[in-house]
Parts: structure tokens; sequence; C-alpha cells
């Protein structure tokens, strides 16, 4: 008596759960994803060859530009409930007299970038929802002797986060003078250790060099 032979089938995978899943997982990204905001000033950093990284955390930027104006950043802290940015903002606000409302510390808390925007002008800046006004108000940190803004920024960050260091981030035709000057406020608040934010320059090898 013959066998009887059966059918034979090829195995057969179902991808459908796994596609949608990843449908799903896309979808969130792109909405919850946020575009990187701008600096508010064109930065051409000179080239090093340190290849140091920048920490992520406890680091206040200075951004100089190169037509004299400086603009300032902080993180808001390694953990999430030290939000450290509101924090100084509101220091701040009471060495000149003004508060702010608790929307207007949600805004200037998330907000992506440098600053350089006058403490009289900072509720106006927080206020507007339009960026191209907003640019209109970052006229850079005022530092003349009269009103020594940056010199009280640095004060009460530090005071808020005492791990705080200081980062510059220098466009290479920055003014001299604005140079010195950021270095004489950070020293005189014992600030005396700073790193610098640089473009990593390009190995040149030497062929004929390597040969030889």
């Amino acid at each position: 008596m013959p066998k009887i032979k059966l059918p034979t089938k090829s195995p057969h995978i179902d991808m459908t759960p796994m596609v949608d899943t990843f449908a799903v997982i896309l979808t969130f990204l792109l909405l919850t994803a946020q575009m990187r905001q701008t600096e508010p000033a064109n930065v051409d950093t000179p080239f090093s060859i340190s290849e140091k990284p920048t920490p992520d955390f406890n680091m206040m930027t200075f951004l100089l530009s190169n037509d004299g104006k400086i603009f300032m950043n902080f993180d808001n802290g390694g953990d999430t409930l030290t939000k450290f940015r509101p924090k100084i903002l509101v220091e701040v606000g009471k060495r000149y007299g003004i508060e702010f409302t608790d929307i207007q510390q949600r805004e200037f808390e998330k907000y992506p970038s440098s600053i350089g925007v006058p403490i009289e002008k900072m509720k106006e800046f927080l206020d507007n929802k339009n960026m191209a006004e907003r640019n209109k108000l970052q006229t850079g940190i005022p530092m003349d002797s009269a009103d020594n803004q940056l010199a009280i920024w640095v004060l009460y960050a530090r005071q808020v986060n005492p791990n705080v260091q200081a980062c510059i981030k220098g466009d290479s035709e920055a003014h001299f003078e604005t140079v010195e000057k950021l270095l004489d406020i950070l020293q005189d608040k014992n600030v005396n250790r700073f790193n610098l934010i640089t473009s990593l320059e390009a190995a040149k090898i030497n062929l004929e060099e390597i040969q030889q």
C-alpha cells in the first residue's frame, strides 16, 4: 500500500503586528520631537585639536558674537526636579524688582537656545510667541559698568547651582574687548576655570613623511 504524502507548506510569517508597532513608534517620535532652535547669533568658532566633549549638565554657556554682543544659556540640571533655569530667572528678577508668572517661568525653562535680552524686556520676550519679534529683543546682555546684568546672571547661576561650570563659545572674530570684559566678570565672581567650545580641526596626514 503506498504511503500517503502530506502536502508540504512553506512557513509564513505575519509581519503586520511588527509593522503596526513601528508605525506607532514613528508617529510618536514625529509628534513629540522638537526642532532645534537656532542660536540668536551666528558664531564661527575657531578650530582646535581637542576632542574633549562638552558636558551635558551643570553648564552656563556664553555665546560671543562678532559684533560685541553676549548671550547666555544654562541647563536645567541633570535631574528633572532641580529646575535651575526658572529659579535663576526668579532670583535675577527679584534683584531688579521684576516678578515673573508661572507661565513666563515655564516659557523661560523650555526655551532651547541662548538668550541675550535685557532683564527689563524679559517679560515682553517671554510673552511674545512671534520669533521675529523675539529676535528683535535679542540685543545682548548689558555688561557696562552702570548696569552689569551679565554679572548678576553669573552670580545667581552660581548661587542656584554651585556645581555650574563656565563654557565660552566665541566667534573667531569676536572683539578682544568683549572677551576681556567677560573674563573680568567671571574672575570677579570667582570663576577661574572655564571651557572653550571650538570646532574640531581635521587631521592633516603627510603621506610622504609616513612613507619615509
